[in-house]
């Protein structure tokens, strides 16, 4: 997990995704040096921030978005389609 203050952001999964993070962290990380579920989770989400980053911002940082400037909780299901 980063060095610094964690902030707090929570990802929400199906039961189906959330059942095979879990599995893949019991099965593979340890081995893969991973201590909690959650530093394999912003293992892999920084990964893909990175990789929008070189798509989308010519491989540059954002400015950082300050907490509260995204909407709380899931899409509703209309959103979702």
């Amino acid at each position: 997990m980063s060095a610094s203050k964690p902030a707090s952001f929570t990802p929400y999964f199906t039961e189906e995704s959330a059942g095979q993070v879990r599995a893949a962290f019991l099965a593979a990380g340890q081995a893969e040096g991973y201590a909690s579920v959650s530093e394999l989770i912003e293992a892999a989400t920084l990964r893909e921030v990175r990789r929008l980053q070189r798509k989308y911002n010519q491989s540059r940082p954002w400015d950082p978005a300050p907490p509260g400037s995204l909407r709380p909780g899931q899409r509703t299901r209309k959103e979702q389609r």
